[in-house]
């Protein structure tokens, strides 16, 4: 199986629908399966964004083969607003993001983010920055439980925390399998539960490290400037946290109004200040086919929402 498996191509592609002469934002170009499968299913421009600097060399190879229909520039997708403007473009007709780690990072262990591997325990995405072994290393122990509650849905985070903080007192943390480890030793595995029991942990640290939420919310609201009317904003997750997001934004933008009563629907009411329009409300999911194919894909959801024309921008 191809390890770079773009998750839900056939999907995002219908989300997207791509168009002749039309121009997208691939907010994280990662190993470029998506801006690929765009770049030849019309003759659209693509403007990918990417923080890893290792993206570059790939981004290189694109632009000899496809020419002044791609273009590559370095840096996150929350700056996506300034990052497109300033390759000279006010409007985009499409706005794609494909939230999380790539498989390439993972697959890199000396980038330190699957503890698959035994590699330094970094999680960064752009290079710099504080790592992963910094905030083990240096955070106060229940600022370091809560980040661990509220990125990675940990129940024993507190538990994890006081472990982290009696261990590091007698030698710092340097490695992914050291922290997996000695997660493990308070952290049992649940019979119900076939994930690993460090997984919930490393999420929250790659999440801190990255900032990830804050770059979501970012890019959201830069999609929503960017867009034509009637532009695709296409955006998969892969946890509830990132899906979250994403469902309050599209549901705030278009007017759905969340009811009291969990058992009600929501209602709709579009406004003169929304602009969104949803032709799903619900996450779509991955195929049953490409789950088996691609484990990945078993917690992805792709959520879609068409921007909406007569707004003061």
């Amino acid at each position: 199986m191809n390890n770079h498996y773009p998750v839900m191509l056939p999907e995002v592609l219908h989300a997207l629908s791509p168009k002749d002469g039309e121009v997208y934002v691939d907010g994280t170009f990662g190993a470029g399966g998506y801006t690929r499968a765009f770049l030849n299913a019309s003759d659209c421009t693509v403007i990918a964004i990417d923080r890893d600097p290792n993206a570059v060399a790939l981004a290189e190879e694109f632009a000899a083969e496809f020419g002044g229909r791609f273009i590559f520039v370095q840096g996150c997708f929350g700056d996506a607003f300034e990052l497109v403007q300033s390759a000279g473009f006010e409007k985009v007709d499409g706005f794609v993001l494909d939230i999380g780690v790539s498989s390439m990072q993972i697959d890199e262990a000396e980038r330190g983010f699957s503890f698959r591997f035994d590699g330094p325990l970094d999680m960064r995405m752009s290079q710099s920055g504080d790592t992963a072994a910094d905030i083990v290393n240096n955070t106060q122990e229940e600022d370091l439980a809560n980040l661990i509650y509220k990125y990675g849905e940990e129940r024993l985070s507190r538990r994890i925390a006081k472990k982290i903080v009696l261990r590091r007192a007698e030698k710092r943390f340097e490695t992914t399998s050291d922290l997996a480890d000695v997660i493990r030793s308070v952290v049992p595995r649940s019979p119900k539960d076939k994930i690993d029991p460090a997984t919930r942990t490393f999420q929250a640290l790659r999440i801190a490290v990255n900032d990830e939420l804050g770059e979501l919310e970012g890019g959201l609201l830069a999609a929503e400037s960017l867009l034509n009317e009637a532009g695709r904003l296409v955006v998969v997750s892969f946890h509830s946290l990132e899906d979250g997001i994403v469902k309050s934004f599209l549901y705030e933008k278009s007017g759905y109004i969340q009811n009291a009563s969990r058992h009600m629907p929501p209602s709709v009411e579009v406004k003169n200040d929304s602009s969104f329009v949803l032709k799903k409300r619900k996450a779509i999911e991955a195929s049953s086919e490409e789950t088996q194919e691609n484990p990945r894909s078993r917690s992805a959801k792709l959520r879609v929402g068409t921007r909406l024309g007569g707004q003061d921008d």
